[in-house]
């Protein structure tokens, strides 16, 4: 099964990743599209209480743990994480028309990155895979590269179209 297109969204700790990717959401749903989320986290369990039975079940190494519920289903596999983007975008076959990855900065996929002035390095400077930044500075550092497109935070129509085009254009990930 081939993977649909994917885009990154890479940005520092509090730069906005998360609130920018609800707000993309229904703009790219409205763009006709269907949309998956992967997050990448570094918290070993960002799902699981301490004591829970799927927290007991991934300590007696299971390869792989799932749990159903009312809200729906959740899967834990048991993979180096740098190794799983790929096999795990594959898994979602033709059921979306897109993938949005929160994180995964060292990943094969383009990138868009979130960056508030002033909150840290732009990691755009050292990264030719960055296709877009979305910052709130009304100009970027100088050793900003001039080929990334750039949104503002507020114009999330012009990003959800910037990304529809791009996931039509990328029609899957190698």
């Amino acid at each position: 099964m081939r993977a649909p297109p994917a885009v990154s969204i890479i940005g520092g700790s509090g730069m906005g990743k998360t609130t920018l990717l609800e707000r993309l959401l229904p703009a790219l749903r409205d763009q006709g599209l269907r949309v998956g989320v992967v997050k990448h986290s570094s918290d070993p369990h960002p799902l699981h209480r301490e004591h829970s039975d799927t927290a007991r079940f991934e300590r007696a190494e299971a390869a792989f743990v799932a749990f159903a519920t009312p809200a729906g289903v959740q899967l834990t596999v048991r993979e180096e994480p740098s190794r799983a983007l790929l096999p795990l975008l594959a898994r979602f076959g033709d059921t979306v028309d897109l993938v949005l990855v929160e994180g995964w900065k060292n990943g094969p996929l383009p990138k868009l990155e979130v960056w508030r002035e002033g909150q840290g390095p732009l990691l755009a400077a050292s990264r030719p895979d960055v296709v877009a930044i979305v910052t709130d500075a009304r100009e970027l550092p100088a050793e900003a590269p001039p080929e990334p497109r750039r949104f503002g935070l507020e114009e999330v129509q012009g990003l959800a179209m910037f990304i529809a085009r791009l996931a039509r254009e990328r029609t899957h990930v190698d």
